[in-house]
């Protein structure tokens, strides 16, 4: 992936200003045992979340089930879950700060969280997995051996989820719903759109993504780049909102990429009358969709971090632990879209295209843009 100037600026930013306190280390412990399986048997993890907490139905729950599986074959390790409740940056750093001399491995799922960096040079025998962001650089210091910071390519998930809804809808009317507009929201927005216009170009359709006025948002550059962002991840009454407001406007098709805000367009789409569905995010939402005898649910679009994060817990306790900041794509399975029987409502034709077009984002022949790889929505390569 290609790296951008205003993206590590960012980065380095929020890595001065975020007021962390110099949290106390366990002195008896050292990196090495850190890495070379201590806590095998009783491995304490911590898991720190924006306000949506652990059981958000998406991002947050779906990193916490990671932990819950790698749990479940080594039954003495434990897990805290610790809900950040105003999603101010400084804060969320903060609150690794005030638990980390208590545990072995502290999970970081969200952008917020790029500040942790600090905190772990301060505890090198502390393990950290963050989710959605690089680490804030520390002097010229990018990456950390004990920080394994992982990325997804949002905008492929997004991609498949808007060729899904460009291929289903009826209406010719489509759209993205948002929550605040971090780097990863905003490769689902950008990813969305792509495969929207991927769809307009080569199956010949007049798809449009609708947005509404008051809702753009702004990403962490202070760029413009529109959508619909409710502003939070934790406001359903807003998501609401928007969801009326845009089945209103004639949308019937909505990927949700909002986190708990989501679950008011979830309500919106319930209640609307006439066939409008939902596109879920991050996880499989088919169970969210149950509405009476039907489901709102088309499909979703998905990023594979459950298995991830347990992947990582099980290199802690079996000595391959090795930290460092990675980009997950396609090509490992890591994104793309729910298609297993019983679990969406796509038809076999447009499955069919789907899978095509799957292949060809695997194999690199198509790069849907995102907040920082210099394609945009309407020009990125495989749109022909």
């Amino acid at each position: 992936m290609q790296k951008n100037i205003k993206k590590m600026t960012v980065i380095l930013f929020i890595a001065l200003m975020t007021v962390v306190m110099a949290a106390c280390g366990n002195d008896s412990a050292n990196k090495n045992e850190a890495k070379s399986g201590k806590g095998e048997e009783g491995l304490k993890i911590a898991i720190v979340t924006s306000p949506s907490g652990v059981d958000d139905g998406s991002f947050n729950e779906d990193n916490y089930n990671g932990i819950l599986n790698f749990i479940k074959k080594h039954p003495t390790a434990t897990v805290k879950a610790v809900r950040e409740e105003t999603g101010d940056l400084a804060a969320a750093v903060q609150a690794v700060a005030d638990i980390v001399a208590d545990y072995d491995v502290i999970v970081t799922p969200g952008f917020q969280f790029a500040g942790i960096s600090s905190i772990a040079v301060e505890n090198p025998d502390k393990i950290f997995i963050l989710n959605d962001s690089e680490p804030a650089p520390v002097g010229d210091q990018k990456e950390f051996d004990n920080i394994y910071a992982m990325n997804f390519a949002e905008q492929e998930s997004g991609f498949f989820a808007g060729m899904a809804a460009a291929l289903e809808t009826k209406s010719n009317k489509v759209a993205v719903v948002n929550g605040i507009a971090y780097p990863s929201n905003v490769n689902y927005q950008f990813g969305f759109e792509s495969g929207v216009n991927y769809v307009n170009k080569v199956y010949g359709k007049d798809v449009k993504s609708v947005e509404l006025s008051g809702y753009a948002g702004t990403d962490v550059t202070g760029a413009n780049v529109g959508g619909n962002y409710a502003g939070s991840f934790a406001d359903e009454a807003t998501g609401k909102v928007i969801g009326n407001a845009l089945i209103k406007q004639g949308v019937d098709i909505i990927f949700v990429a909002a986190g708990g805000t989501g679950n008011g367009v979830f309500t919106a789409v319930k209640e609307a009358k006439g066939d409008v569905k939902v596109i879920g995010c991050d996880v499989d939402q088919y169970d969210d969709g149950v509405n009476g005898s039907k489901n709102i649910v088309l499909t979703s679009g998905v990023k594979f971090m459950s298995k991830n994060v347990e992947k990582v817990l099980n290199s802690v306790v079996d000595g391959s632990f090795k930290g460092g900041n990675v980009v997950l794509y396609a090509d490992t399975e890591s994104t793309g879209f729910i298609k297993e029987e019983g679990r969406h409502q796509l038809s076999e034709d447009t499955l069919s295209k789907m899978n095509e077009a799957y292949e060809l984002v695997k194999d690199g022949t198509i790069v849907p843009a995102s907040n920082f790889n210099g394609h945009t929505p309407d020009k990125f390569p495989g749109l022909k």
